[in-house]
């Protein structure tokens, strides 16, 4: 089947120009993306992940990262290891405090 159907959205531009660059970097185009998308939906029958009302912590961190003074305060890691290892990190200094 041709594609011959269009869907016309109004997006953030800095959004969208993020977006390009990740799926550029993975070698999609954008309609492939949004392709892919609609794709799923019809395999889960519904949006393919949780969409969930966030939670303090998730909130506070989406603020620090919107906030433009407050971005340097936010932590970066140069690989997953890194990331995933401060992490663990954190949940164990959290769970000695509650103990």
């Amino acid at each position: 089947m041709g594609k011959t159907g269009y869907i016309t959205t109004r997006v953030e531009p800095k959004l969208k120009a993020a977006a390009g660059r990740v799926l550029s970097r993975v070698g999609v185009s954008t309609s492939d993306a949004i392709t892919m998308f609609l794709r799923q939906i019809v395999l889960h029958r519904g949006i393919p992940f949780d969409v969930r009302v966030p939670n303090a912590e998730t909130r506070h961190a989406i603020e620090q990262l919107e906030s433009p003074g407050k971005r340097a305060k936010v932590k970066r890691h140069a690989t997953l290891e890194e990331l995933f290892a401060d992490a663990v990190g954190k949940r164990r200094t959290r769970a000695r405090r509650r103990a």
